[in-house]
């Protein structure tokens, strides 16, 4: 009997062992171990069994969102941190690679989701108001999606130009070149503007823009675009967000401007403002560039090709992007030029034409003729032209 109590018990604990997954053996060995040494009740195996399953269920799904915290991490974050020693403690600063991709990604989804809902929930309430024509109103929604990209990318890149003291040291912009390492802000602020500007090529099918304007649209895109991969990928994000801090404060003013044309025509005064900011910007940006590139970086003791190390300082890569800058920079001057020469061409020739229309001829007086003659200058006239005679009164 107590053989046969024996082979009854081994063959329930071989049963609960049965029940244990594979995954948890190693979690649940020692547990197992010490019921061995307290015989099992009835109904203890089916306890067991839930009771186990339950933790491999539970633990699956901690390992499911471990894994998927890691892959939205590659999403949403950028990537590359590192830990740099300071004279208090380490900060954590980051670099580019592949990855950044990824995250960029992600971002021009997010992008498209927020183009939509201010075209929905801003701009088509507005423009229904003002009942524009179709030219106009693909203008006016141009306008005001770059009005509130402009306004924060102003908002955001002066924030982390102040914070990170760029302004109040401006030999920071070429001093311990190359800038490899970049704070949170400064890279995430790169990834997004990349971001952006890349969402900007699909939106142009979405939005359903006319043929006619697309290729001005492709021009300022891949414009912005070579200017902040170059500056980011350069390592010149310093100086990239000086130049870009003065450019998007112009575009800021000039789409405000269109607005409020747009809603009156005769409301010019914003876009004579924007047009006296627009050189002295051309101005600032072509010194700062000259100043940081020409002479900042000649300056600066490792002049060498070495891209691992992200170090583009020789002669040959400074003169080929003060090229770049400079002829970007003339260009816009130039077509800015040539269109306030055609605006006050225009505006002379209405003028002109105002004054040229010649005054309407005065009517002569119209006579009005009576029984005796005709009335002339409140005086009575006779047929020939003679005063009629009165006439005698007989005497009686």
């Amino acid at each position: 009997m107590a053989g046969a109590k024996l082979l009854t018990s081994s063959r329930a604990r071989e049963q609960d062992v049965a029940c244990v997954p594979q995954a948890l053996w190693k979690h649940t060995s020692n547990d197992l171990r010490t019921s061995h040494k307290a015989p099992l009740l009835k109904g203890s195996t089916s306890s067991l069994c839930t009771t186990l399953e339950s933790k491999s269920v539970t633990h699956g799904l901690l390992l499911d969102i471990q894994v998927t915290a890691k892959t939205a991490f590659l999403f949403i974050l950028p990537q590359y941190n590192v830990s740099v020693p300071t004279a208090d403690s380490e900060t954590v600063q980051y670099h580019y690679g592949l990855k950044d991709l990824v995250t960029i990604l992600f971002y021009i989804f997010i992008t498209i989701i927020l183009h939509a809902v201010v075209q929905e929930y801003i701009l088509d309430k507005i423009s229904k108001r003002l009942h524009l024509s179709k030219v106009k109103h693909s203008k006016f929604n141009e306008s005001g999606q770059l009005v509130v990209f402009h306004l924060s990318s102003v908002i955001w890149c002066f924030y982390v130009v102040v914070t990170e003291g760029y302004l109040t040291n401006p030999r920071s912009l070429w001093e311990d070149y190359p800038h490899v390492y970049l704070s949170f802000q400064v890279k995430f602020f790169y990834l997004c503007q990349v971001a952006y500007w890349l969402h900007a090529l699909p939106e142009l099918y979405f939005q359903k823009v006319r043929k006619e304007e697309i290729p001005r649209q492709l021009q300022y895109i891949c414009l912005y675009l070579v200017h902040i991969a170059g500056a980011y990928l350069l390592n010149l994000s310093r100086l990239g967000l000086i130049l870009l801090l003065l450019q998007y404060s112009t575009e800021f003013l000039f789409h405000m401007a269109r607005l409020f044309y747009f809603a009156d025509e005769n409301n010019e005064k914003l876009f004579n403002a924007w047009a006296a900011v627009f050189g002295v910007t051309r101005l600032f940006i072509l010194t700062l560039t000259v100043l940081a590139i020409g002479f900042g970086l000649a300056r600066v003791e490792n002049q060498a090709f070495d891209p691992e190390k992200g170090n583009f300082n020789t002669l040959l890569c400074r003169l080929c992007l003060l090229l770049l800058v400079c002829t970007t920079q003339a260009w816009l001057m130039w077509r800015f030029i040539h269109s306030q020469l055609r605006h006050w061409r225009e505006h002379w020739n209405e003028q002109s034409a105002k004054r040229r229309v010649p005054a309407a001829p005065r009517l002569p007086a119209r006579l009005v003729k009576r029984e005796y003659g005709y009335h002339e200058n409140g005086v009575v006239k006779a047929e020939n032209g003679t005063s009629p005679r009165t006439k005698k009164l007989k005497s009686p």
